[in-house]
């Protein structure tokens, strides 16, 4: 029995791993940007070697009518245009991304802070959490702790290695969720709301997986997930 339920896991995370399109990415670089190959003494994982995940497949956003929307409990709501990103000062991290499925790569994230953002929104005091919904999953597909957001500086990464981000890597932008795993690094991201409600579960939460996403803890709900007896 305990062979079967093995076996039975193996199969589901099989599945996953189809349904996400767990791979190496290969991202059309035709900006005629430099990409970057190293950063602050460290050697970056070429774009192209990066593994890559999506709901759905590429979601197709364009650069001239996208709008990102800062809504929820805000003061302030905000529609941002790419431009109006690009408007706001651009911060750099070297970052590692942490797959649940066991790969990681290194690379160099460019963008503006999350905060300074909110602030132009004026949160109000009662928000707790920012919920990423994004054009593959329109009902809110992860969310992220404001104190978390503040105190780690999470950036919007508008580029990759110092290369426009391409749209296989969720352009406009990818939530820098650092030591997060990668389902928290939204990609394709329309709407940020704030809120209060800590109960709230994105996509891969509903599924099992753990809210917190910490790399150094466990990947799974207890009781729940793949894993689960």
């Amino acid at each position: 029995m305990r062979s079967l339920n093995y076996l039975q896991a193996f199969l589901i995370l099989l599945s996953f791993l189809v349904i996400t399109g767990c791979g190496k990415a290969t991202p059309s670089i035709t900006t005629g940007e430099i990409e970057a190959t190293e950063f602050m003494g460290v050697k970056l994982t070429p774009i192209s070697q990066q593994r890559n995940n999506a709901l759905a497949g590429t979601q197709h956003i364009d650069r001239d009518t996208y709008r990102l929307v800062i809504d929820g409990m805000v003061d302030n709501p905000l529609t941002l245009s790419y431009a109006d990103l690009l408007a706001y000062p651009q911060i750099s991290k070297l970052m590692d991304l942490n797959c649940v499925e066991g790969w990681d790569f290194t690379a160099k994230w460019t963008g503006p802070s999350l905060t300074s953002i909110f602030d132009d929104a004026r949160v109000q005091p009662g928000a707790l959490i920012a919920i990423f919904y994004t054009a593959d999953d329109s009902v809110g597909y992860t969310s992220l702790d404001l104190s978390y957001i503040r105190e780690k500086n999470i950036i919007l990464a508008l580029k990759l290695n110092d290369v426009t981000l391409p749209e296989e890597r969720g352009f406009p932008f990818q939530v820098v969720a650092e030591s997060k795993f990668g389902y928290k690094w939204a990609k394709w991201v329309t709407r940020i709301e704030l809120s209060a409600d800590t109960n709230f579960r994105g996509y891969w939460e509903r599924a099992g997986y753990n809210n917190d996403a910490n790399i150094n803890g466990p990947a799974f709900e207890q009781g729940r997930g793949l894993f689960a007896p």
